[in-house]
């Protein structure tokens, strides 16, 4: 009992504590999001524009990663018998969408840009982009801890990032326009921003769409664990095999597993979750339990007593 009391103390614990890095990382981007929006429109820049731009997606999708933590604390109900964690892929699927549409958005304001080239005032807009990329910076520091552990944590920092390189694409357009006069880096660097936003977005969208449709983890090869579970000592056969993901870190098994006739059933279940568990961290299993078919198991029987039984 003492295990399970800790074990939820420590999942509480650990939602609170990304609660905290999110909420602080949503106030810090919105208000440099404000601060960045009125210096674009003041430098007529729109590398910073669309780096404001992109901030706002990080204060929704921050918000979103807020609101998924929050369903996710939610008890299991008889209607809701997985709880609420699918949230966290649904959320961490609109951050990957959000970033795609704001890119290809940026990406057309560029294309104007190429053809009627803007004056735009390059010092400030270098300045406050420097401020843009200490913000961002700060952000990445404060949830990379969690972003490996959490697909709608992964989310919010792959956004981050993605404003970060648009604050490094913003600065770098502004010493070429400060020190060179090209404008045509504004709009050139717009581009680049894009190409790594929706690069760094495609693997989050895939992943979330092949959770939502249930597809098998990534990180882990059927075979591997069929071989896995016919290794347990009294399996026959395994069929029915299902390998799904029900939020970040939660895995899912479900299979038919048939044993030799004389096998104990518990002690060989037992081993099978064992063997999951320590070979695939899939802690979800449901296995159900089939002997070889009757006629099959009394033919066995026969030929052992015929291989014991002396020829003449």
């Amino acid at each position: 009992m003492s295990e399970g009391h800790d074990h939820r103390h420590d999942h509480h614990h650990g939602h609170a504590g990304n609660r905290r890095r999110l909420v602080v990382a949503m106030v810090l981007t919105a208000v440099y999001m404000l601060a960045e929006a009125v210096g674009g429109f003041a430098t007529n820049s729109l590398a910073l524009l669309s780096d404001a731009g992109h901030m706002l997606a990080d204060v929704a999708s921050l918000g979103l990663a807020l609101l998924a933590l929050w369903f996710a604390a939610r008890p299991v109900t008889t209607k809701k018998t997985y709880g609420y964690y699918r949230m966290e892929i649904l959320a961490a699927l609109a951050n990957g969408v959000a970033l795609v549409v704001i890119s290809l958005l940026i990406a057309y304001e560029a294309v104007h840009r190429l053809r009627q080239p803007e004056p735009i005032e390059g010092f400030e807009m270098l300045v406050i982009a420097g401020g843009g990329l200490l913000v961002n910076l700060f952000n990445a520091w404060l949830l990379h801890a969690v972003s490996e552990e959490n697909l709608n944590m992964r989310g919010a920092f792959l956004h981050i990032i993605g404003d970060a390189l648009g604050s490094v694409g913003a600065i770098i357009a502004g010493v070429l326009i400060w020190r060179w006069g090209w404008t045509m880096a504004d709009p050139i660097i717009s581009f680049v921003i894009c190409a790594l936003i929706i690069f760094s977005s495609w693997q989050l969208i895939h992943e979330s769409v092949n959770i939502l449709l249930e597809g098998t983890p990534s990180h882990i090869n059927v075979g591997s664990v069929v071989a896995a579970m016919h290794a347990v000592k009294g399996v026959v056969d395994v069929h029915e095999l299902h390998i799904w993901t029900i939020s970040s870190g939660k895995e899912a098994l479900s299979a038919h597993v048939t044993l030799e006739a004389d096998i104990a059933h518990r002690a060989t279940l037992e081993a099978l979750q064992e063997a999951l568990r320590a070979e695939f961290n899939i802690t979800h299993v449901t296995i159900q339990i089939e002997l070889p078919d009757e006629d099959e198991a009394a033919s066995g029987r026969l030929y052992q007593i015929a291989r014991k039984t002396p020829h003449d």
